[in-house]
């Protein structure tokens, strides 16, 4: 090894002495000179002859000025560069390389550095020979003589266009992308393995700031955990994404929102040297979250579905009206008819020739029986509705909704204390939802005949057992102690304003909550100064009753 390495030494000392004894032709002096002071040194670390080749050689443009930027050496990579041939650039100021589209404040700054003996770096807007402008990163070292002073200048030029180019379409590209994402009305957001936002747009901030900085993510995700079945983040890395589930968030103090959740793996590439031939370490994983708030379209289709429903109860309340009416008819032709009935048997058993009489009477109650025949065919049948898993909480909900106008028009606060952990029970939400309306029918009718300046209906659900109980308080009229079995009875009024009341909606709603393997009672407790409180139980067994 080390006579190797003298013997290295030793030629290159030799290619040294060539060099200096023949330069090569057309090599200015002071280029040579330049080299010298390169090479120069305890060890002469570069031969002159090496270093003048390698620069001639390589890719990089290199230029080589006096102190006053005149070229005294440009390698044939500057050539190639500036589309000048050697000849026509020694000699002249590399301001002719200069572009006007460079501010004077950057030459300025240029000039600064060098004369400070401090090499500069920096970039430049150049001119070919052609005419036609690039982007020139330079590096301009100052090169001293024995007494410190700038003899020369060393300048390495490189086109940074295509790279300014990419550069600039990679801002370009991210800036619109972030527009893109801020302007769209979908809230985004990127988050690591432990659910952290990593990355956030417009719409997200102002979910952040509608929750009164409650995070959102984290109210999304647990709402993905209870309310879909799955944790979204474990789902997501395990290569498995979801699309438009909906989930409704409900913060404190706030309506409850909904949202159409979205979430795919966005993995981050590792972006460091090691990993340039794939030795980097394992992609960072990442989970692309989409929440769209569709509490609007949420509402419009409750609002739809209260408005069928509305439709549907009205056409159950007109044909329970008309079996109300003729009900109630053929209950008041009875009573005549079986008077009728026992004038004419008593008639005819008198043994008073009463033939005529008799006819007649045996007349009116054939009459009479073919009109009961003919009232009764006319009763329209009862629509039966098949039996289902209802939850109590939801149909007391629209009940109310289907309510709304008409507690707004009376000025009736509601308070509604619906129970977290109702149990489901089988039943026909159809009659369940008559069976409320019937009973807060009955409530706003107590709440206008009392007259009260504070009209408040209370409505509560809670878990009695596997069955499910009801409170309505209202802190209307009340009703009278000797009437609160007679309220279930058909046709029985109580009301001062009997107008458009048949005395069936209660009636109505005890059927139902018997159908239902319930009850309902009028509370007489004295806790209730005035008002009253209808106790409705529910166990979904349903009855032959």
């Amino acid at each position: 090894m080390a006579s190797g390495t003298t013997l290295a030494g030793q030629e290159a000392v030799s290619a040294l002495g060539e060099f200096l004894a023949s330069p090569p032709e057309g090599t200015p002096p002071e280029v040579l000179e330049a080299f010298s002071l390169f090479s120069a040194g305890p060890a002469g670390l570069l031969p002159p002859r090496l270093f003048y080749e390698v620069v001639e050689q390589g890719p990089v443009a290199v230029s080589v000025t006096d102190a006053k930027a005149n070229i005294l050496y440009v390698n044939p990579a500057f050539e190639r560069l500036t589309g000048y041939r050697r000849e026509e650039l020694i000699g002249k100021n590399e301001a002719i390389l200069s572009s006007n589209a460079t501010p004077g404040s950057v030459y300025r700054g240029l000039w600064r550095t060098i004369e400070g003996q401090r090499t500069w770096t920096g970039t430049l807007v150049n001119r070919t020979k052609e005419g036609s402008d690039y982007l020139a990163e330079l590096t301009i070292s100052p090169v001293l003589d024995r007494d410190g002073r700038i003899d020369y200048f060393l300048a390495m030029h490189r086109d940074v266009t295509r790279v300014h180019a990419l550069e600039r379409d990679l801002r370009q590209q991210k800036a619109l992308i972030e527009t893109v994402l801020d302007a769209a009305p979908v809230a985004v957001v990127v988050l690591d393995e432990q659910g952290r936002v990593l990355v956030d747009n417009h719409e997200y901030k102002k979910l952040l700031g509608d929750l009164r900085g409650r995070e959102p993510v984290e109210l999304i995700l647990a709402a993905i955990r209870e309310q879909a079945g799955f944790d979204p983040i474990e789902t997501v890395l395990a290569g498995r994404g979801f699309k438009d589930v909906e989930v409704s968030i409900d913060p404190s103090g706030a309506s409850p929102r909904w949202l159409a959740c979205s979430g795919e793996r966005a993995d981050a590439v590792d972006a460091s040297a090691r990993a340039f031939f794939g030795g980097g370490k394992p992609a960072a994983r990442r989970v692309l979250l989409l929440a769209n708030d569709v509490t609007g379209r949420r509402r419009e289709v409750e609002r739809a579905q209260l408005e069928n429903l509305r439709a549907r109860l009205a056409e159950q309340q007109l044909v329970q009206g008309m079996r109300e009416a003729l009900a109630a008819a053929i209950y008041q032709i009875q009573v005549p008819l079986n008077v009728i009935q026992a004038a004419s048997a008593m008639l005819s058993g008198g043994g008073c020739h009463p033939e005529t009489l008799a006819g007649m009477m045996q007349q009116i109650s054939a009459t009479g029986e073919r009109a009961l025949a003919t009232l009764r065919a006319a009763l329209p049948e009862e629509v039966t509705e098949a039996g289902a898993i209802v939850d109590v909480n939801d149909l007391v909900r629209q009940a109310l909704g289907l309510m709304t106008d008409r507690l707004l028009a009376a000025g009736v606060v509601v308070e509604w204390r619906p129970a977290p952990d109702l149990p489901k029970i089988n039943g026909h939400k159809t009659q369940l939802r008559a069976a409320f309306k019937y009973l807060f029918d009955n409530a706003v009718q107590a709440l206008n005949e009392s007259g009260g300046t504070h009209p408040e209906l209370r409505v509560v659900t809670r878990r009695a057992g596997e069955a499910v109980e009801i409170l309505i308080e209202d802190n209307g009229c009340g009703i009278l102690v000797e009437d609160r079995f007679r309220v279930f009875e058909p046709f029985f009024v109580a009301w001062r304003n009997r107008r458009g009341r048949a005395g069936m909606g209660l009636a109505l709603a005890q059927e139902i909550a018997n159908q239902h393997g319930g009850c309902i009672q009028i509370d007489s407790t004295p806790a209730l100064a005035r008002g009253c409180r209808a106790r409705i139980t529910l166990s979904g067994r349903e009855t032959d009753g």
